[in-house]
């Protein structure tokens, strides 16, 4: 059996992390449970991570890094409107297709809601800080236009809220939406 890295564990758990903090929340997901998805002990994985914050944190950035990657490579020589679509049918794919990133984003913004109530700010700082980075890529692939990636994230914002609400795809409430926006792969309704 090959032994793996720190670094190979390290993504492993933040993997692990990721989809177990989607499906129950910062809140609501146990390091333990982390730990045995992984197959570690919780002292292995603090070892890796010096707290729970921590690796909620290195997930909530995976979330958006993966994200930026995905709007990266689908406008990739791409401009405006045809940027636009891309990334948008990019991204509506991935989240029929990866519901936990989908769920992820949602348990980020849930946790800084809940953080920033209890005076913690570091979740605010670091989520805030990725969702620029997210939308400076965005930007850039629209050509800069400011009402366009306003546009762009607002709509992204209602696929989210309507995806993570379970409409299905065919719903009245997605008529409104650019076809590239549509939600794909969930069932018709």
């Amino acid at each position: 059996m090959v032994r793996m890295s720190a670094e190979e564990r390290r993504e492993s758990i933040v993997r692990a992390a990721s989809a177990e903090f989607a499906r129950g929340g910062y809140h609501g997901t146990s390091t333990e449970a982390i730990a045995r998805r992984v197959g570690v002990s919780q002292p292995y994985l603090f070892r890796l991570f010096p707290g729970k914050k921590a690796i909620f944190l290195a997930a909530a950035e995976r979330c958006v890094a993966d994200t930026i990657r995905m709007f990266t490579e689908a406008s990739e020589g791409l401009e405006g409107e045809a940027a636009l679509h891309a990334m948008a049918g990019a991204y509506t794919r991935t989240i029929a297709e990866r519901p936990e990133l989908l769920m992820m984003q949602m348990q980020m913004y849930l946790a800084v809601a809940a953080a920033e109530q209890e005076g913690d700010h570091e979740f605010g700082e670091t989520v805030r800080a990725g969702w620029l980075r997210l939308w400076d890529v965005v930007h850039l692939a629209l050509g800069a236009d400011v009402g366009e990636t306003t546009d762009f994230m607002a709509h992204g914002m209602l696929i989210n809220c309507l995806a993570a609400m379970g409409f299905p795809a065919g719903h009245r409430v997605w008529e409104g939406l650019d076809p590239s926006a549509l939600l794909r792969g969930a069932p018709e309704g």
